[in-house]
Order: structure tokens, then sequence, then C-alpha cells
């Protein structure tokens, strides 16, 4: 094969994620969609080699403890320490193998590190919330960090959000970056959290959701949770449009 038709095949089309596994553009208890959402229909333009190829960011130089959120400062952080592991895989259960995921989380009180977050709860010095972290050559991952608290925010009267965890995951390109959202088990906020419910298939809901690991969790040390995240097809995990 040419140079040139290795290229070619690299350009792919845009592919639609199946009906009701992904949250709508506009969902209007979700107040924020009313404002950011398209009001005239999306124009699908057809991908060419630069957007499925490059540039790439961020995979470069990933320092040790990038993916252990627990050892980024001089002391340990408050909170109840957990393992996240998983794997990225495609619509045919397949790894990725070498993809960037960089995830940024609430801290044991529900408090970002971020001058916007003003939720009167304690900021924790040994803890800043973000980590990164490549696949390996079987598409898994695995970050070690200290379980989020639920937190208020302003959507409606007495709202507050389920803990959660923020993945990003980049493909070959910038183009390809896709963000969801990790919960816990069993959470009692997710009936009364909009952004949970804007995905119409309940089935798809609970993708994103982490399961209970016991062979993950470290006795006597940590809890695991195993959370994949499958890209395309009919198990594909609902990502943020």
């Amino acid at each position: 094969m040419s140079k040139l038709a290795g290229q070619r095949s690299l350009i792919t089309p845009y592919q639609r994620h199946e009906p009701g596994s992904q949250p709508p553009s506009l969902y209007e208890p979700y107040r924020s969609s009313v404002r950011r959402a398209p009001t005239k229909p999306l124009i699908f333009l057809p991908h060419t080699l630069s957007e499925v190829t490059g540039p790439i960011y961020g995979h470069g130089e990933i320092a040790e403890t990038d993916n252990d959120l627990t050892r980024q400062h001089t002391d340990e952080p408050r909170g109840e320490r957990i393992v996240v592991t998983g794997r990225v895989l495609d619509s045919n259960g397949r790894p990725i193998p070498r993809t960037l995921i960089e995830i940024w989380q609430a801290n044991s009180a529900g408090r970002y590190v971020h001058v916007k977050d003003q939720h009167p709860a304690p900021l924790d010095p040994n803890f800043t919330g973000t980590g990164r972290t490549l696949t390996d050559e079987n598409g898994a991952y695995r970050f070690v960090t200290i379980k989020p608290g639920a937190y208020p925010w302003f959507n409606h009267y007495n709202a507050w959000r389920p803990a959660h965890i923020h993945f990003s995951i980049f493909g070959r390109a910038f183009i390809t970056r896709l963000v969801t959202q990790m919960y816990f088990p069993g959470d009692p906020l997710f009936a009364f959290d909009p952004i949970y419910q804007s995905i119409p298939d309940e089935k798809a809901r609970q993708r994103m959701v982490s399961k209970f690991d016991l062979e993950t969790t470290k006795p006597q040390w940590a809890l695991g949770y195993k959370f994949d995240i499958v890209l395309r097809g009919t198990e594909a995990t609902p990502f943020e449009a």
C-alpha cells in the first residue's frame, strides 16, 4: 500500500451514535443547555486528513504521579482513597492502545480548585483534582484518587450534582476528543440530576455508572471501581455534546 493510500484509509465518514444513547443538545431541565444549544440544524462537514490525523495534544512527558492524584503534593489529600480502572474499547470490543485519558474532579468536600467555584466547602491544599495517563496495549488505564463529594449548583431549587469524575479521551487528533462523566453506584441524587437524566435510554445512563470491583480494591488501603469506556456502537458510553 502506498503512503498516500494509507493516509486516505484514515479518512472516515461521520458515524452517528445509536438513537437515545446520547444527551440531546437541548434539554430544558438542564438550564445551561437552553443557552448553549444550536438554534439551527447542524451542518456536518466531511472529515479530511488534517482533521483525523493531527495535531495530537498532551501525549508526551507524562509524569510518574500524573495518574495518582494522592501523590502530587507534600502530604496526602483528605477523603476516601479509591482506585479507578477500566479499558477504552471500540464498537467491536477491540482495545484502543496509547490513548490519552485526562480526568478532573471536585475534592472530597465537593469543591473544585477553580476561581469560579465559590461553594463554601474547604479546599484541600494537597489535592488539585486533575490527572492523566495513557492506555496500555490492552486499552487499560488506572487512576488513584479521592472519591469526590456531591456539590450544590444553581440549575434549580436545592440542586445538587451527584459525585462524579470527568473523563476526556483523545483520539488521533484534537477533533476526536470525547468527554464523559463517571458516576458511583447507588447515588440517591441520580433521580434529581438533569445532566444524568438528559440521556433518554436508561441502559445508556447506566453505562456512565462505575462498578465496585473487589479485584481492584486494595486491602486496608482503597476501594476499587471499574469503568470501561466504549467509543461507538450499541454499547457506547454517553458523551457530552
